[in-house]
């Protein structure tokens, strides 16, 4: 499943010294700058793609709570825990 390695790559950031901000920013705002996107993503504004996860802890307090997933808008279409519980289980049981 993509994505589950960006939780790994921010702890690392983390306790390589930067802040949670910074690890998030490196994670959102730097890659849309470094590849020339930041008028359609990186940050959160109208007319930017809606891609975004919603979570239940706050993750600069601890970059741990990004795996605190309460929802997910990809491009505007919003998928729910339960659907995204879905998901996983149904990948679990394929890969036994």
């Amino acid at each position: 499943m993509p994505g589950f390695c960006l939780h790994d790559e921010l702890r690392w950031m983390t306790e390589a010294g930067l802040t949670p901000l910074e690890a998030l920013q490196t994670a959102t705002i730097n890659p849309a700058t470094f590849f020339g996107r930041e008028d359609s993503q990186g940050t959160i504004e109208i007319g930017k793609r809606a891609d975004l996860v919603l979570l239940d802890e706050d993750p600069l307090i601890d970059i741990n709570n990004t795996q605190q997933i309460n929802a997910v808008l990809v491009r505007g279409h919003l998928i729910t825990k339960p659907f995204i519980d879905q998901i996983l289980d149904s990948h679990r049981r394929t890969s036994l």
